[in-house]
């Protein structure tokens, strides 16, 4: 039997699948990126993640297990993939370790991000200074809900380009009481001297 945030979540993507109609790639468009990340200390388990651009193309990512990172010398940065074509909508379903809660939210893109990600940015390496389009989007994810996305071609040079309020929904953290053991084992020091902040990210 499913559980009730599963439900909860399946006739929104019912209602897109249906806008989208069959899949299809156009090879003129150039792929883009994205990663999933979370303030460090502050793990979350991703269960749903899903693309949508109406007309084109539906399709899901595994998300799975999202442990860093926010910002600093490894953020924002983290796992994840292509997105071909560029979607019209996000929809992400994640539970959080640290305040023991279900969030989700579906994310309509900002109309000009395409345009914006496919500017050529300046970027440093060891071989010298080049410029690239800022093609990879990070989707942050933090206690309370907080939604933040950046674009960016390396760390450091990401821009901050939404946030989002995700809603709390009903579900059973039991479903991840080992998982949350293993966290706390390795994090509860660190969150009884800072907390969980729900606000500031």
């Amino acid at each position: 039997m499913k559980n009730r945030t599963d439900l909860m979540f399946l006739p929104l993507f019912l209602f897109l699948a249906f806008l989208s109609g069959c899949a299809t790639k156009t090879i003129e468009e150039k792929y883009t990126f994205f990663s999933l990340a979370a303030p460090e200390h502050y793990d979350v388990w991703v269960e749903h993640l899903e693309f949508e651009k109406p007309g084109i193309r539906h399709w899901r990512w595994p998300g799975g297990s999202v442990t860093c990172c926010w910002k600093g010398p490894d953020g924002p940065f983290g796992s994840g993939g292509t997105m071909s074509p560029f979607p019209k909508y996000i929809g992400i379903q994640w539970f959080s370790y640290a305040d023991q809660k279900f969030y989700q939210r579906l994310i309509i893109l900002p109309e000009n991000l395409k345009k914006q990600m496919q500017n050529p940015a300046q970027y440093t390496t060891s071989k010298g200074t080049f410029e690239r389009p800022r093609d990879r989007l990070v989707i942050g994810l933090a206690p309370g809900g907080t939604i933040v996305l950046w674009i960016m071609n390396q760390i450091g040079n990401e821009i901050e380009v939404a946030r989002f309020q995700a809603n709390e929904i009903d579900g059973d953290p039991s479903r991840y009481k080992a998982a949350t053991e293993q966290y706390l084992e390795e994090n509860g020091d660190y969150l009884d001297e800072h907390g969980i902040p729900k606000t500031g990210w």
